[in-house]
């Protein structure tokens, strides 16, 4: 029998609006959403990183991450300074760390009820195959 391919589009795509959902939700608990955690997420990976840089990470346009990294300026929990050119380099504060620390804290028991149906070997073939979908030749 053949797998209908756009079955299978939509479940991925019912799947990560369910993981965006719960985790929003979750998050709105430490005064964050999904969005700016997933961009506190991406500075800290990336210590120094041009606001292009990271739209790229967080899947957002240019103009997008600057107003959201211009909010994040605001809530005191990112700094941005001056780097080569018109270059602005992005950096976790105190407060920013801490949101991060308390978000994956969060995160743990969400992602653990979310991926409850599966088990162990289950989750290692997902991950495995969402892997090879998703590297670049």
């Amino acid at each position: 029998m053949t797998t209908d391919l756009e079955a299978l589009g939509l479940a991925i795509k019912r799947a990560q609006y369910r993981n965006h959902r719960t985790m929003d939700a979750a998050l709105r608990e430490i005064g964050v959403s999904l969005v700016q955690w997933d961009a506190l997420r991406a500075i800290d990976r990336m210590p120094g990183a041009s606001g292009h840089e990271l739209a790229v990470a967080t899947f957002q346009s240019d103009q997008a991450f600057g107003t959201l990294a211009s909010r994040l300026v605001d809530r005191g929990l990112i700094t941005r300074s001056a780097g080569r050119g018109r270059r602005l380099e992005h950096s976790l504060t105190d407060a920013g760390r801490e949101a991060l620390r308390e978000g994956r804290r969060l995160s743990v028991s969400v992602l653990q009820d979310l991926f409850a149906p599966l088990d162990e070997a289950q989750r290692r073939e997902l991950l495995r195959s969402l892997r090879e979908l998703t590297t670049e030749a």
